[in-house]
């Protein structure tokens, strides 16, 4: 049954008959459920504050790196060992940031289901999408950090570990519920890709962590509006629906109430 259930089982009356006496009497309620299994609310798209907690501290550390000596020191130490084992240029990291998302709708196209179909999950990636490059693109010209390899001015955030854990945090939201390693697999290629950028000489470790902070804050807030978008795009609202269920078991009669939202 598609929609959300919300399934209420009120026993109104249940009758016994008496053999005593040519009469009904009124008995107690059953102990096994009569009409439907009751249904678990579904979060998905509803805001909560715990899921910003993660994000947040990747944020709050980024930014502090960009003012903080003994976190820029780390920058700086990190980059050191990088370059120890740093190859020539690499560009794996310019697709991995697009990977989660690409086994999402692969996984999709194999028979391996998501939580949403193909039109909605499109709507909430190409939000997420959207939400990182609004946050990204300007934040880059207003913190204006010079570069590792002293490219240009626009290191902080990483835009492509932000991409990488966007699309790993749609993953994670996608699959989490029916199969949460699979969900989380996504995540390998985020840390991937953050530290190829770093290889590549083109990130700072604090650019990388706030671009992660960021990427998961965008696909978060894309599940949050979702509901909001989905209706300004013409998309059906579920009418409520109210069913009564009588029932007879063993000697008992009631009705059943169920509830759709």
């Amino acid at each position: 049954m598609k929609g959300l259930f919300l399934s209420l089982t009120l026993i109104v009356v249940g009758f016994q008959k008496n053999y005593a006496q040519d009469s009904l009497t009124v008995d107690s309620i059953q102990q096994e459920p009569v009409v439907a299994a009751i249904h678990s609310e579904d979060k998905s798209h509803q805001f909560n504050y715990k899921k910003l907690i993660v994000p947040a501290a990747f944020i709050t550390y980024g930014a502090a790196s960009l003012s903080i000596n003994s976190l820029k020191e780390l920058n700086f130490s990190t980059r050191t060992e990088i370059n120890e084992h740093r190859p020539d240029h690499i560009k794996l990291d310019n697709y991995t940031q697009f990977a989660p998302a690409a086994l999402v709708y692969g996984l999709n196209a194999l028979g391996v289901e998501g939580k949403h179909n193909f039109r909605d999950r499109t709507i909430i990636y190409g939000t997420s999408m959207l939400i990182t490059s609004a946050i990204v693109v300007p934040l880059k010209h207003m913190a204006k950090e010079e570069r590792p390899d002293q490219s240009d001015n626009l290191s902080f955030p990483s835009g492509h570990t932000a991409i990488a854990f966007a699309s790993a945090q749609f993953m994670f939201r996608e699959y989490k519920d029916t199969n949460f390693l699979l969900g989380i697999s996504g995540y390998s290629f985020a840390v991937f890709t953050g530290i190829y950028r770093m290889l590549n000489d083109k990130h700072w470790f604090g650019d990388v962590v706030g671009g992660a902070g960021f990427g998961i804050l965008s696909t978060e807030l894309a599940y949050w509006l979702y509901p909001k978008i989905n209706t300004l795009l013409g998309g059906k609202k579920q009418k409520s629906q109210t069913m009564l269920m009588p029932y007879y078991q063993k000697g008992n009669a009631g009705i059943g109430f169920v509830k759709k939202f």
